[in-house]
């Protein structure tokens, strides 16, 4: 059956929410100047505002018509989630650049360049990937990308091995005033090699050929990329001391197993290996129960006002936000540590609320659905592994954030998808945009 190409009128429709957004926002930004005082804002200036928002409801659009021509069939409601989530990232930089000790311009204006960046790899991601096969033949050369980026920041991580960097810096490279998060394109070229490995391997791995006990496990050539996952997992959790990197791609590997195979034997298995792995390291690694204590004990006095303080504030700022929040440019997101990267949940829960939160919730539960949904409707096994491995991404890494904003975990490195400030982080989301929507196009 050939599918009609018509204009994408429910995505145009869609585009509407960041543009709206960015609008009240902005006014309300500028209201809220006269209700503050000198000591706890700076001089926000209209045109500071507008252009960002400008930039941005013109960026969308640009896409818009690219993908109209580039990809006309593919879902048309992935963009404007993306770009709901990246207005209220620009919105948050340009409010946390409003404070005391930041310049508007240099977080805003950034942020702006970084999505307007990343609209630009989607695009592009979207044009070379018009023939998908091209993607699957090279998913050894993928692998080997993701092993060299993941080998480049275990170098930097021993380069800063002696010093108090935050994990942040540790996973970034630069020069030239340029810096760069390997790790974020890590995970984006794991996800095709595994996609490809287990679309091979699949009836393998399913039934199995060597028993043990009451199950089945496959020969050590198909079950060895799973065990150097898991093992990768426990490489980057101690050489790079970042769990929030490991647990991401160990997590992503297992929902790709588990969608590939149906056989919980991997899950519960590949669980309690890296338990194991994680118990160990802790017993052995001194870092690991320092940071698990500052968790558990940043209530006492002694640690609350030193390594525990930005866990204290961040929790401070969820409950003085109440349900509705203390308005947009009205309450003190800078009074915690971070706040633009890290923190940047607790921020805007402060100014948000809870019901604030529960929206923004919602708009990454709605991008997951779609991303499973692309993978449901996909006929090919290698498209719908990719897309499982692509939409899991952005789950665990709103997991991770938001249980380490709330001290149900030791704090990590990444990002929440799309608001957090940064490029890194929002090029390769926008990347993951870009393979999603070019999966999702309907075939003939």
């Amino acid at each position: 059956m050939i599918y009609r190409r018509r204009y994408r009128w429910t995505e145009m429709s869609l585009l509407l929410f960041p543009a709206v957004f960015m609008a009240v926002a902005l006014i309300e930004l500028q209201l809220a100047q006269n209700a503050s005082t000198p000591l706890t804002r700076n001089i926000l200036n209209p045109l500071d505002t507008l252009g960002p928002a400008i930039g941005l409801v013109f960026a969308l659009a640009v896409t818009h018509v690219l993908l109209n021509i580039f990809a006309p069939d593919s879902d048309q409601t992935l963009l404007p989630i993306a770009g709901t989530l990246a207005s209220i990232g620009v919105i948050m930089a340009i409010r946390i650049g409003s404070s005391p000790g930041f310049d508007v311009l240099s977080l805003g204006a950034k942020q702006l360049a970084w999505v307007i960046l990343g609209l630009g790899f989607c695009v592009g991601t979207v044009i070379v990937t018009r023939d998908l096969r091209w993607v699957r033949n090279y998913k050894y050369t993928w692998a080997v990308l993701g092993l060299a980026l993941v080998g480049v920041t275990l170098v930097n991580a021993v380069r800063n091995f002696n010093t108090n960097a935050p994990s942040r810096d540790v996973l970034t490279i630069g020069a030239g005033g340029l810096s760069f998060q390997p790790s974020e394109l890590v995970k984006i070229c794991l996800v095709v090699f595994f996609a490809g490995y287990l679309s091979e391997n699949q009836e393998m791995l399913t039934a199995g050929s060597i028993p043990i006990g009451a199950i089945k496990l496959p020969p050590l050539k198909q079950l060895g990329p799973l065990l150097f996952m898991l093992g990768l997992a426990l490489i980057i959790a101690v050489g790079i001391r970042e769990l929030g990197l490991a647990l991401l791609i160990f997590g992503m590997v297992l929902s790709m197993t588990y969608a590939a195979t149906s056989r919980k034997v991997y899950v519960i298995g590949g669980l309690a290996l890296f338990t194991v792995g994680a118990v160990i390291a802790f017993s052995v690694f001194s870092y690991a129960r320092v940071r698990l204590n500052i968790v558990s004990n940043a209530f006492d006095p002694n640690v609350a006002t030193n390594s525990g303080y930005q866990i204290v504030q961040g929790l401070v700022a969820f409950g003085s936000g109440g349900v509705f929040g203390s308005g947009l440019g009205l309450g003190h997101p800078t009074f915690i540590p971070a706040s633009n990267t890290d923190y940047i949940a607790a921020a805007f829960g402060e100014e948000f609320g809870f019901a604030g939160l529960l929206a923004l919730l919602g708009l990454f539960m709605l991008l997951v659905f779609r991303g499973m949904y692309v993978a449901l409707r996909s006929r090919d096994s290698f498209n719908q592994l990719m897309a499982v491995g692509l939409t899991s991404v952005f789950a665990l890494q709103t997991l991770v954030i938001l249980a380490g904003n709330l001290k149900l975990m030791p704090l990590t490195g990444v990002p929440l998808p799309f608001v957090a400030y940064g490029g890194s982080s929002v090029v390769a989301n926008f990347i993951i945009i870009g393979f999603l929507l070019r999966l999702s196009e309907k075939k003939t």
